[in-house]
């Protein structure tokens, strides 16, 4: 192993480049994975990329800006090397990292990897599971029940996610809500029953049609204090609602005795790191847990997350990449960065 590594970095506001960076040190509980495919966090990543202050949730409100910044938390590989106190995993074993970065070998603590246990997985599909995590955390802390109606308010990454969980768990109807025409048609091809433009007047009143009076849960994924508002207007009484997008902007303005103390609205903060860190118990698990139910529902073909993937880009070609994500906001919804095609001379 090479004193360093090939990593995507955000250098500057709205810049990228792929940089040389020193290795990690490889520790008695630490595991090495030479990297094999990342997926883009669209939103996530845009706001890193961009200086948005509000990235973090423990941090002051309008903190200062700093570059550079790295991101890239969902990926896979294959252990290379292990410290000497590592159990769950040995070298040649396929794995899920969680929390590491984008680059060609993350060494990171036991802990952040998790076995890939089925072969009929591939890996770009399994690059993917650490963000489905994300929507599944939401649905577990609605309480969803068989045969319930949702709704889920945005079809980006994380909506179009939360569509695929909701069919496996049963939810029925499963309606979708996006401004963008291309996305509403995305969320009926890969399970929702029905798909509205939430700005047509009359789109609250057709959720409560099609769900029969109202919309027991809702996954609100938009981040937009106009997004959570509209959401709260298509609620039955007694509702959960789950804020999953990163609500990133204090400034909302809702009427909450009308729309949520009124009906008994329960409003629950879904953030993923809103999770135990240890120990699994019904509708909160951790994250473990959730990225192994994640890989058994895609290897027995209960959910399909490959179809998802719309673009796979060298790493060599992420300066285009986080351009294009900056400037366009059709940005495609699943993106990965394949490092087999990091050119040979650029190896680490």
């Amino acid at each position: 192993m090479d004193s360093f590594v090939k990593q995507i970095v955000f250098t500057d506001v709205n810049t990228a480049n792929l940089v040389d960076m020193p290795a990690d040190a490889l520790g008695d509980h630490s595991v090495r994975v030479k990297t094999a495919f990342s997926t883009v966090s669209c939103g996530t990543e845009r706001a890193n990329i961009t200086g948005d202050p509000n990235v973090g949730i423990n941090t002051p409100y309008d903190p200062p800006v700093v570059f550079p910044r790295t991101s890239g938390y969902s990926s896979t590989g294959i252990v290379v090397e292990c410290g000497k106190d590592v159990k769950s995993v040995v070298p040649g074993d396929r794995v899920v990292v969680y929390w590491g970065k984008h680059k060609n070998y993350n060494t990171v603590d036991e802990k952040n990897v998790v076995k890939i246990p089925d072969d009929r997985l591939s890996l770009e599909e399994a690059a993917i599971s650490f963000i489905a995590t994300f929507p599944l955390a939401a649905i577990r802390k609605t309480r969803l029940e068989i045969g319930e109606a949702a709704l889920v308010m945005g079809q980006g990454l994380l909506g179009q996610l939360a569509v695929k969980l909701l069919r496996a768990a049963g939810a029925t109807p499963i309606i979708a809500a996006d401004l963008v025409p291309e996305r509403r048609a995305q969320a009926l091809e890969i399970g929702a029953d029905y798909a509205l433009d939430p700005s047509q007047e009359g789109s609250a009143e057709r959720v409560k049609e099609l769900s029969g009076g109202g919309v027991p849960v809702c996954i609100e994924v938009t981040g937009v204090g106009k997004g959570f508002d509209q959401a709260l207007d298509c609620m039955a009484r007694f509702g959960r609602i789950a804020l999953l997008g990163c609500t990133r902007d204090k400034n909302f303005t809702i009427d909450y005795y009308r729309k949520i103390h009124g009906p008994g609205i329960t409003v629950i903060g879904a953030h993923t790191v809103a999770r135990p860190e240890e120990e699994s118990h019904p509708g909160w698990f951790t994250h473990r847990d959730d990225i192994s139910a994640v890989l058994r529902l895609c290897a027995s073909g209960r959910m399909n997350l490959k179809d998802m993937i719309a673009q796979t880009h060298s790493p060599a070609d992420c300066t285009a990449v986080y351009d294009r994500l900056v400037s366009d906001r059709n940005f495609p919804t699943v993106v990965q960065f394949d490092w087999s095609r990091l050119p040979s001379d650029a190896e680490a």
